[in-house]
């Protein structure tokens, strides 16, 4: 096992002691990818708390977290490696500067351009190669198919290889976390490799424990207030934007920062910003505050 975490109930622990609260099935998948050695594919609606668990991890455990964000374009180069060409450039010209004509042979100069000091380490190079860590690679399904490729390797052998350097293996491998918002499907060669979970949003009671947890100077009052009414905007309001667990912790802490205890239509139309984050969301929120604090 990667750590001496021995039960389901110690990861629950070790990311309750961090303000991170999992359910049952979350701190049983997250207690099996550690003692498995296995890769965590998390997918679920934005804001339900999947790179939360990821940056839990790394707190709980004491590892640094490694983070690589995924978007449409990212290529191997932005995350396993490239090389300085600033420093190559440099290089030769102090060569050519300081060498008589002739002193050193073509294969030697060319060779010394890949040398490791002219290596820029990218997040998956870092994780394999830096110790124990955590490796979040967020947003998954915002690279292509090819990525997902490459990314094969890595999940299966925790090694990559670099044919100027040769193959580097992870002596410790990295606790691995990858997350998806499902804006597509996922090849099923990549979920093979991976234990995979459905992050929902919290129910009514766990969110106000999060937001109590997280934000210890918020009244229970107010908390199981604003998570009333974020949950109504979640479930009944067909939002643009559906409000996630960050909007509720933004919003908490914004009525706190104005000094409001209890959430009432003044002070909700005033800081509705923290929680909708589109026009139309902010339009229809403002005409429905009335029967959404009443509810």
């Amino acid at each position: 096992m990667v750590t001496d975490i021995s039960t389901t109930e110690e990861v629950a622990e070790r990311l309750r002691s961090v303000g991170y609260l999992s359910d049952d099935g979350l701190a049983t998948v997250a207690y099996l990818a550690l003692s498995m050695h296995r890769p965590l594919l998390l997918e679920g609606d934005p804001g339900t708390g999947k790179t939360s668990l990821a940056e839990a991890l790394a707190d709980s455990l004491g590892r640094p977290l490694i983070r690589l964000q995924c978007y449409e374009g990212i290529d191997v180069s932005q995350a396993l490696y490239d090389w300085d060409f600033t420093k190559q450039i440099l290089h030769l010209r102090t060569l050519e500067a300081t060498s008589a004509a002739g002193a050193h042979a073509p294969e030697d100069v060319e060779r010394s351009l890949f040398d490791e000091r002219f290596l820029l380490a990218r997040p998956i190079l870092q994780a394999l190669r830096d110790g124990p860590s955590v490796l979040l690679i967020d947003e998954i399904d915002r690279a292509d198919d090819e990525f997902e490729a490459f990314l094969l390797e890595v999940l299966s052998t925790n090694q990559v290889s670099i044919p100027e350097l040769g193959t580097i293996r992870a002596a410790h491998p990295p606790v691995v976390v990858l997350t998806s918002n499902r804006t597509r499907e996922l090849h099923d060669a990549l979920k093979r490799r991976c234990l995979y979970h459905w992050i929902d949003h919290p129910s009514f009671e766990r969110e106000v424990a999060i937001v109590r947890a997280r934000l210890p100077g918020v009244p229970q009052r107010l908390a199981e207030q604003v998570v009333g009414v974020v949950q109504r905007l979640r479930n009944e309001e067909n939002l643009l934007k559906p409000p996630g667990v960050a909007e509720t912790l933004d919003w908490s802490r914004a009525l706190v920062q104005l000094g409001h205890t209890d959430l009432d239509l003044a002070s909700a139309a005033a800081s509705i910003g923290a929680v909708c984050k589109y026009r139309e969301d902010l339009d229809r929120v403002r005409d429905s505050l009335n029967r959404l604090l009443a509810a």
